[in-house]
């Protein structure tokens, strides 16, 4: 029997093979079906089209309306109005709106939807962070999803894994986040395409469930089928006690091969901003201390969890946003929200003059809650900066960690948090 990496052997497990290998199409049943108030009106269109009566386990469907929500116009009430009627139509179990609503991968997680070995798909691109939890997850069309909620299988081409070994510590204000900027920053958008990264090394071992989600998050954005860390104690901790069913721990056998294998010391890794209009384009914040901000967005699926409102908060103690400087923090969960208020945060985030949301995607996609004018320029620790992403396509988006965030918020520029708090 071949050696195989995490990712083929949860993807044999689901296909009922002993093996699988990259190259390899399979059909694979699904634990988890995710859609959100963009992609899933598509799918619950193609379901009806087809003729399909029944979603094939209702506590496997998850509907989360996270983008536009609170509901910022007419166009986006209906598109949650046909999901709550499907919701309610299915008997879904797993429907998230109003105060119950959260960023949805954040939210998952966060609720023990999705536990390791699991096979998840979403028809949203950066399904692909439950890879943290050693899951394998992916972002796929709205009608794959549809074709999963009738069968609870989707069909895929077993992706080649990538290996990237950081070792080393981390260095003060450094997070998962720029870990994987600096991955971008060497391989390029397409540097992974269609390929699983499994990140590994003893520098990832010592990383909170936070800061690992953070980097599966963006492994869409170097090109990545999707992206995977081993569980451990870590996810151990993170998974009991809110784990919503049985899980099983995979990890890659020694002799397992990959496409590419990257090693990284992390003493080498400094803060890191991606700046406009790809994440590729990557440079250490000590380079860019000259550029001016408009607008600071702290929060979305990538860096809006609990850790990274601990940071902002730490950097921004006793401190104000730069005059004509929007700050604008947006808890990613309900719970998140709770908690942030309850240790004090907020109190630390109003005093600086930041708005605080409600959970929503909101800005980072150019939803709502802090859409740029032609010639504004944002530093968020968002995922991406594409032309127009965020607003006008004369606009710019600069991505960061938090503390990078709240620094600049405080300066009014892109700043390094050594510059506020030391």
């Amino acid at each position: 029997m071949r050696q195989m990496t995490i990712t083929e052997k949860i993807l044999a497990k689901h296909a009922g093979l002993r093996e699988v290998a990259p190259g390899e199409l399979i059909n694979a049943r699904v634990d988890i079906a995710l859609g959100n108030d963009i992609t899933a009106p598509i799918a619950i269109s193609e379901f009806r089209n087809i003729g399909a009566k029944k979603v094939f386990n209702r506590n496997k469907v998850v509907l989360v309306p996270d983008h536009f929500t609170p509901n910022k116009d007419i166009k986006s009430a209906a598109q949650v109005k046909l999901l709550r009627e499907f919701a309610k139509e299915q008997k879904l179990k797993h429907y998230f709106e109003g105060g119950d609503v959260g960023v949805e991968h954040a939210l998952l997680p966060e609720k023990g939807i999705v536990v390791p070995g699991d096979v998840v798909i979403g028809a949203d691109s950066h399904t692909c962070t439950y890879g943290a939890l050693g899951a394998f997850s992916t972002g796929v069309g709205s009608t794959d999803l549809a074709a999963a909620m009738v069968t609870g299988e989707a069909w895929f081409k077993v992706p080649e894994s990538m290996k990237f070994v950081f070792s080393g510590k981390l260095n003060k204000w450094v997070s998962g986040k720029d870990l994987i900027l600096r991955v971008i920053g060497d391989i390029g958008v397409d540097g992974a395409l269609y390929r699983a990264m499994e990140f590994t090394g003893r520098a990832v071992e010592r990383l909170s469930m936070d800061s690992r989600m953070a980097m599966c998050n963006m492994a869409i954005e170097a090109g990545a089928k999707s992206g995977i860390i081993a569980p451990d104690a870590v996810t151990k901790e993170y998974v009991n006690g809110r784990a919503e069913r049985p899980y099983k721990f995979y990890s890659s056998d020694p002799g397992a091969s990959y496409v590419e294998v990257r090693e990284y010391d992390c003493s080498g890794i400094e803060p890191t901003v991606a700046c406009p209009h790809l994440p590729e384009n990557t440079r250490k914040v000590s380079e860019l201390r000259n550029i001016t901000i408009d607008q600071v967005i702290i929060g979305s699926c990538t860096n809006g969890r609990l850790e990274d409102l601990k940071v902002a908060a730490r950097v921004l103690k006793g401190k104000k946003a730069a005059k004509y400087v929007r700050l604008i923090i947006i808890p990613a969960t309900p719970f998140i929200y709770n908690e942030a208020m309850r240790l004090g945060y907020f109190d630390i985030f109003l005093k600086a003059g930041a708005v605080i949301s409600p959970p929503t995607c909101g800005p980072c996609l150019g939803g709502h809650m802090g859409i740029l004018a032609a010639g504004e320029r944002a530093l968020a620790t968002t995922n991406r900066n594409f032309v127009g992403r965020m607003g006008d396509p004369k606009s710019e988006v600069y991505l960061a960690n938090p503390a990078v965030a709240a620094a600049t918020a405080v300066k009014g520029r892109i700043a390094h948090p050594d510059e506020v708090s030391k």
